[in-house]
């Protein structure tokens, strides 16, 4: 397995990290057990494989899978398994009502994961909606500062879900050890992005990649003409180890989360990143998985940007949001995942059909849209 620097701190950490987000579950869960419908067994045989064969850096949050992830791991990293790793965890900023409930949060965390210590807290998925009404106003650096001192946490850092320009206001407003990008080969300009990545870096901070393989889109449902295109490689490698390997070649990427499901998926990332170095991709390489990107890019519907400038609808409409699904229903050949998400819209009454046609949208858009028709061919192929 390979390491690379933490940023700025003066260790090292395994290439991989394994993303506690999607362990195996099973159909009928033990109703008296703690653990909710994570396969246990499985997960527990998954986890102390990958650190028994140099896997060091766990993530998880006290979201995932219902708020049992935290309990599971707690129990896996027993057995001295708990002192052979960096252990992350979040906290749900999106439900913070004061700053006691900051306190709260991680001893209650530090109660399920059986710690004392928390080694990286991160501050979950900030964007303009968290920064400004939770982080801001219940002083969460003081907390960050005052966890930090009294040991229940060693490290702090954010996740982040939104755009370059807030992603610069958030890294420079706080003296953070680390932070957790969204990255792969299809979103190099999306959100914080290559230039969020490199921004980060530069300042030290250790740069987490989660969202590699873009929640498996970019290796299940594979278009027959994008399999032609990776067979024209010189050298053969499944769609996963193209999109680790890419994320891999950028030196500023300090660990890669897989969130796996199988103990298959475990063995072939760890196989991945024992040998998926910085700048190991020839330029041949480079342009086959450009030519990857594009084939994608061609199956866009609407070149929406998600600047938002359309919001908000007078009728309620989440005008990108529709526009999201319709493209990676197109994009990823998942149109069932699609008509599934657009019908949760639809129940919450934020859909296309609510559109009035008034027209406040296209008066805005900077992409010059024909918004409202597009609305309507979306509408049309999701219901």
């Amino acid at each position: 397995m390979q390491r690379r620097k933490f940023g700025k701190l003066d260790f090292d950490v395994s290439l991989l990290g394994f993303g506690c987000m999607r362990l195996p579950t099973i159909e009928n869960p033990d109703p008296a057990s703690q653990v909710g419908n994570i396969d246990e067994q499985k997960a527990a045989e998954m986890i102390r494989y990958a650190i028994d064969h140099g896997v060091d850096y766990i993530d998880t949050a006290y979201n995932y899978h219902d708020g049992k992830s935290e309990i599971l791991v707690g129990r896996v990293l027993q057995d001295g398994y708990r002192e052979r790793v960096k252990l992350a965890t979040k906290l749900p900023v999106w439900i913070v009502e004061s700053e006691a409930d900051c306190d709260r949060i991680l001893n209650e965390q530090l109660s399920k994961l059986q710690t004392d210590y928390i080694d990286m807290y991160l501050l979950h998925s900030l964007g303009k909606g968290t920064w400004m009404s939770k982080v801001q106003k219940y002083n969460v650096f003081k907390f960050l500062d005052a966890a930090k001192a009294d040991g229940r946490i060693k490290y702090a850092g954010f996740s982040f879900h939104d755009d370059l320009e807030l992603f610069r206001e958030i890294v420079d407003a706080y003296n953070w050890d680390f932070c957790q990008i969204q990255f792969n080969y299809m979103d190099e300009y999306y959100q914080a992005g290559k230039e969020g990545l490199k921004y980060a870096a530069d300042k030290g901070l250790a740069v987490v990649i989660m969202e590699p393989l873009r929640g498996g889109r970019l290796v299940k449902n594979i278009p027959p003409e994008i399999q032609a295109i990776w067979e024209e490689a010189p050298i053969k490698r499944t769609p996963a180890e193209w999109a680790f390997k890419w994320v891999c070649n950028f030196p500023e990427v300090s660990v890669v989360l897989s969130g796996m499901g199988h103990l298959d998926q475990v063995k072939e990332n760890i196989n991945t990143m024992s040998e998926a170095e910085v700048n190991s991709l020839s330029q041949e390489e480079l342009k086959i998985i450009g030519k990857i990107k594009d084939f994608y890019n061609a199956r866009i519907k609407v070149d929406c940007t998600d600047c938002r400038y359309c919001l908000p609808c007078p009728q309620g409409v989440e005008i990108p949001r529709v526009f999201g699904i319709w493209n990676n229903a197109s994009i990823y050949n998942i149109i069932n995942e699609g008509k599934r998400q657009y019908d949760r819209m639809i129940k919450s009454q934020k859909d296309a059909s609510r559109c009035i046609e008034c027209g406040q949208c296209e008066s805005v858009c900077p992409q010059n849209l024909t918004i409202i028709e597009f609305l309507k061919d979306a509408h049309k192929a999701l219901v």
